[in-house]
């Protein structure tokens, strides 16, 4: 086929709100360098992270939760420690850790059989520890994502996927389902097990749900009410009103597990209903990183607390699988042009709606659906 010279890009030209995404239609088509591929983009999930990196939230200086910046930014910010691995962005940046997309190019020393396959790209890429532990690098973040009609991806971190879903469809899954597969794993949850869930309505709480519930665990899940009959249809067995008092509603030490992506005020109450012996896990903040914790409570409870954010290539080849035997399902509420970019970010903030928003090129919007 031929490819164009000149691409769509939303680009991200600095930290702060919403007017430092410009969508240009004459941006260089990047060349794929060896080991990599390029991929013509189908279609682009709308993630937390990508909001996060725009606003400079990763840096310690910010302490608030993801959404009191989220339009117009926080400011100043440390931009030397502003993103997932810890280093300073580059600008222009074309952000999007989702992409789902065909391969059209290959780079030197890449299996030009891989021409013609459609793939989705891991978004969270590990690498070779290094001195201070372990690393990964974020699609989308330190170094170009899936927001234009062109991609370039490592040949190792693009795996195949056979499915009769659109693009669309595939586009939802990689970054939010592949970092609640990653904390289930990492926390070991197992069959009959009570998991109680934040965000449970948003795209990695209701990927944790599908997740949990493929694993044959109890789930309870909080979400605001407006979303539960959303939230059950996913597989969750008992719904917690986003507002209620943890305690109250769940019981001291009544689950085996939590897997938390809010955290703020409502933290110690988390801790409270675990069980001794019982395991939480974070891989999110976004009512606010800063918590309290009372160290008896850890100790005297043998509890277990971690974090997940490096993922094994495991997880992600794992994830594909399920997507190709059907045992999970997308959750796309609605779809976006790329021009549209500042009201998918704006939705996404809001919480308009449960599950995913996904955007496409702006060539291909009319015929995505919503």
């Amino acid at each position: 086929m031929s490819i164009p010279e000149t691409m769509q890009a939303i680009l991200l030209t600095g930290y702060g709100g919403l007017d430092r995404l410009k969508v240009v239609d004459d941006h260089p088509v990047p060349v794929p360098d060896e080991g990599e591929v390029l991929i013509e983009v189908g279609a682009a999930g709308v993630n937390n992270t990508d909001i996060n990196t725009r606003t400079g939230w990763y840096a310690q200086s910010v302490t608030g939760g993801t959404g009191e910046g989220a339009a117009d930014g926080y400011g100043d910010v440390d931009t030397g420690k502003s993103s997932w691995s810890g280093a300073a962005l580059t600008f222009p940046r074309i952000q999007g850790a989702d992409v789902c997309g065909r391969i059209v190019a290959a780079g030197s020393k890449t299996d030009e059989g891989r021409i013609g396959e459609r793939g989705l790209v891991q978004s969270m890429q590990p690498q070779e520890p290094e001195e201070n532990g372990l690393a990964i690098l974020t699609f989308g973040a330190d170094f170009d994502g899936g927001f234009a009609e062109y991609a370039v991806a490592k040949s190792d971190m693009t795996l195949s996927v056979e499915s009769l879903l659109s693009d669309v469809e595939l586009a939802s899954f990689p970054c939010a389902y592949s970092t609640a597969e990653n904390m289930l794993e990492r926390i070991g949850l197992g069959e009959g097990e009570t998991v109680l869930i934040t965000g449970a309505s948003g795209g990695v709480g209701s990927a944790a749900v599908q997740l949990a519930k493929r694993r044959g665990a109890h789930i309870i899940a909080v979400a605001s009410r407006s979303k539960h009959d959303f939230v059950t249809g996913l597989g969750a067995d008992r719904l917690v009103d986003r507002g209620d008092d943890l305690i109250e509603a769940v019981g001291e030490m009544a689950v085996d597990v939590v897997v938390d992506l809010v955290a703020g005020a409502q933290w110690p109450s988390l801790i409270a209903c675990l069980r001794r012996g019982g395991r939480y896990v974070s891989a999110g903040a976004i009512g606010g990183p800063i918590c309290e914790l009372d160290l008896r409570t850890l100790y005297l409870h043998d509890l277990t607390l971690a974090g997940s954010t490096y993922q094994p290539k495991s997880v992600f080849e794992n994830l594909v699988g399920y997507i190709e035997r059907g045992e999970i399902r997308p959750v796309v509420s609605k779809v976006y042009g790329f021009s549209q970019v500042a009201e998918a970010q704006t939705d996404f903030i809001e919480k308009h709606y449960p599950g995913k928003l996904v955007m496409v090129p702006d060539r291909l919007a009319e015929g995505a659906g919503s």
